[in-house]
């Protein structure tokens, strides 16, 4: 919209992250391959956007720190306690995507 302020766009846009996160948070059962092969994206990829952000603002942040802060935990602990085998479906539907 052309109305907004610069202000109001980036607050709005920060909400509706902060809105995914937890979203992705709360539904455990949403695997992140499964995420990749319906929409190109995941847990992973959002915390990579983020620390890209961060450094791109001057800010160091660790792959760890910034997978922590979308999970809400740290990544080895989410994977042991969310994170399924992927089924065979979903891993021939990830390596054909992969190869394009």
């Amino acid at each position: 919209m052309d109305d907004l302020t610069e202000d109001q766009r980036r607050d709005y846009e920060a909400a509706a992250f902060r809105r995914l996160v937890a979203h992705l948070r709360e539904r455990h059962d949403v695997q992140n391959i499964d995420l990749m092969n319906l929409a190109g994206f995941c847990r992973n990829c959002l915390s990579n956007w983020y620390r890209e952000a961060a450094e791109a603002d001057g800010t160091a942040l660790s792959k760890e720190g910034s997978r922590e802060i979308v999970y809400g935990m740290p990544y080895e602990e989410w994977r042991r306690l969310h994170q399924n085998e992927a089924t065979p479906e979903a891993a021939t539907a990830f390596a054909a995507r992969s190869e394009h």
